[in-house]
C-alpha cells in the first residue's frame, strides 16, 4: 500500500463531481483511493494489474500537484509517459527568492511555461513550490534542465534558443512536431 498527501485545495479535484474522478482513477489503475480529506493523506492499495498499480501514487500525485485529471490519467495510456516533480524550494533560499524563480518559469502572462510546453510537447503546471511534467522522458529531461536553466537565472532568451534546439533535434519525435 502506498501513501500519497495532496494540497487541501486539490482534494476536491481527485475526489470530482460525485466521486467521479476518483472512480475513475481506481478503475482505469486497478487501485482502491481511501482520501482523508481532513489530512490529505491518500492511501493507493493494487487491487488489480500491478503494473497499473504502480502508476496510481503518480496519478494521484499530479492531481495533487495541479494536473487535470485527464491529464494525470494519461499516464496509464503510454509506457513512455512519465511524472517528474521539480522542487523549487531546493533551489532556494528563501520565499522572496522562491516567488522570484517561480515567476521566471512560468514568464509574463504565462508565456514561458506556455514555450515550454510548446516546445517540449510535454504538459506543464506550476504549482506551490514545484513544476511538475508529464511527457515522454526525452520531452520531461528537457523540461528539467531549462527549468534548471531559469532558476539559476539564464536569461530567458538563452532558454528559449535552448528549447527551440531541442525541439528540432527531437524533431519527429515529438507529438506537436508531427505532420
Amino acid at each position: 500500500m502506498n501513501h500519497v498527501t495532496v494540497p487541501q485545495d486539490r482534494i476536491g479535484v481527485l475526489i470530482g463531481a460525485g466521486g467521479e474522478t476518483m472512480r475513475e482513477v481506481e478503475s482505469r489503475a486497478e487501485v482502491r483511493l481511501d482520501v482523508d480529506s481532513e489530512s490529505g493523506s491518500v492511501a493507493i492499495e493494487s487491487v488489480g494489474d500491478p503494473v497499473a498499480g504502480l502508476v496510481a501514487p503518480d496519478i494521484v500525485r499530479a492531481i495533487g500537484r495541479g494536473f487535470t485529471p485527464e491529464t494525470a490519467l494519461s499516464l496509464l495510456d503510454d509506457d513512455l509517459r512519465t511524472f517528474e516533480l521539480i522542487d523549487l524550494s531546493e533551489h532556494t533560499r528563501n520565499d522572496n527568492d522562491l516567488q522570484r524563480k517561480k515567476g521566471r518559469v512560468i514568464g509574463e502572462n504565462g508565456r514561458t511555461r506556455e514555450l515550454l510546453e510548446e516546445l517540449t510537447g510535454a504538459n506543464v503546471v506550476v504549482y506551490g513550490s514545484t513544476v511538475g511534467a508529464i511527457g515522454d522522458p526525452e520531452e520531461v529531461e528537457v523540461v528539467r534542465r531549462a527549468v534548471g536553466m531559469l532558476v539559476d537565472g539564464a536569461p530567458h532568451g538563452a532558454v528559449y534558443s535552448f528549447l527551440e534546439r531541442k525541439s528540432n533535434e527531437l524533431g519527429d519525435d515529438l507529438s506537436f512536431s508531427s505532420p
